[in-house]
């Protein structure tokens, strides 16, 4: 059975740091690219970074460039949210997910149905 654990929220305030992590387990992944998305309370899930499955090309929402960076260790199944300067609106419960295509040359946003495998999420709360 194929899992994805988030881990790695929590309550932070503003200008703080939280790194995110999500664990797959039940078959690798490291053919595929994987990607970070967020929801806040009342709004749509937004696309916020994705990683190659190289781990060589990232691709991030304009709002969070420069603050927060992907990455992944193939080895360990786990790709990583390093976010830093964290503002209130950062605020959400944030996911981890899996492409459906392998080797794929594309990183950045894809629509939803082209996801293979989403985790249950960590929620990220930035006080002010």
């Amino acid at each position: 059975q194929v899992q994805l654990v988030e881990s790695g929220g929590g309550l932070v305030q503003a200008g703080g740091s939280l790194r995110l992590s999500c664990a797959a387990s039940g078959r690798t992944f490291s053919s595929r690219q994987m990607t970070w998305f967020r929801q806040a309370p009342g709004k749509e899930r937004d696309f916020v970074a994705s990683i190659s499955w190289r781990g060589s090309d990232t691709y991030y929402r304009d709002s969070v460039k420069g603050r927060f960076i992907i990455s992944r260790d193939n080895a360990k199944n786990t790709v990583y949210l390093q976010m830093n300067s964290l503002k209130p609106e950062d605020t959400a419960v944030y996911y981890c997910a899996v492409e459906r295509v392998s080797y794929s040359d594309y990183v950045g946003p894809r629509k939803a149905d082209e996801y293979e495998y989403w985790g249950q999420g960590t929620q990220v709360t930035v006080s002010s």
